[in-house]
């Protein structure tokens, strides 16, 4: 039987690439051992058989984001479960290949306030948190809220700009009726707890809130509990 070694070694050994391309090799999750795609250089292998993509790239693997329709009424520990490869929409056009180490080391953006749902988004893109976590107060959101209540003119002008939320007057808001019971809310820098405190100032109950978009981002059909890549064209 064959001495166990590292992948990256063995790999390097039958293609006669240097040990840091085979790394990449295997990072990039174009190599198989029996079959089935091994991501870790130090995986150690011994009489297995070690294949290598004929398209293979030895390059970094480049930092990902990924959007995500988080149902109502999730842990935070639940809605990270939700990012594994099993759980990609069918119509993630992005043509990013799934690799394990996408979903590791990620920064979760502009969480949902409880029972709230809707587009989420976590990224490793030190670019995409600096503009959604550092510059969140720029960022507009777009959410619908599901209320009871009668809402009178005088309220939806109340609702778009005059409100003081925890001592502090609230920026301008773009508030429309959607419906008798539903209501489009545009705004920045949302805060915890706003909405809701905005339809109770207003004489309303919020039932439920969906966010449907981020910046110039919206979650569209993707359906819920499931996630896609931020395409390298899209930006926030």
């Amino acid at each position: 039987m064959t001495e166990p070694v590292r992948l990256a070694k063995r790999l390097a050994e039958l293609t006669a690439c240097s040990r840091r391309e085979a790394e990449l090799y295997i990072a990039g999750g174009w190599v198989k051992v029996d079959g089935q795609v091994v991501e870790l250089p130090q995986f150690m292998v011994a009489d297995q058989q070690v294949t290598l993509d004929a398209a293979a790239k030895a390059v970094p693997v480049e930092p990902v984001t990924i959007l995500l329709h988080q149902p109502v009424g999730l842990e935070e520990a639940a809605v990270t479960s939700l990012l594994r490869a099993d759980t990609q929409t069918a119509d993630d056009h992005s043509h990013i290949r799934v690799l394990q180490q996408h979903f590791v080391r990620m920064t979760p953006c502009l969480p949902l306030e409880p029972n709230a749902s809707g587009l989420v988004v976590f990224t490793q893109d030190f670019r995409v948190s600096r503009k959604l976590v550092v510059g969140a107060a720029t960022v507009e959101q777009e959410y619908v809220a599901e209320v009871t209540g009668k809402l009178s003119e005088e309220g939806l002008k109340l609702l778009n700009h005059g409100l003081v939320f925890n001592d502090r007057p609230l920026s301008p808001a773009k508030v429309s009726r959607q419906s008798e019971t539903r209501l489009r809310f545009a705004l920045k820098g949302v805060r915890p707890g706003q909405i809701a405190f905005m339809c109770e100032s207003v004489g309303l109950q919020l039932l439920s809130l969906r966010r449907l978009r981020i910046g110039r981002l919206s979650m569209g059909k993707l359906p819920a509990e499931q996630w896609r890549y931020l395409a390298p064209y899209e930006k926030f």
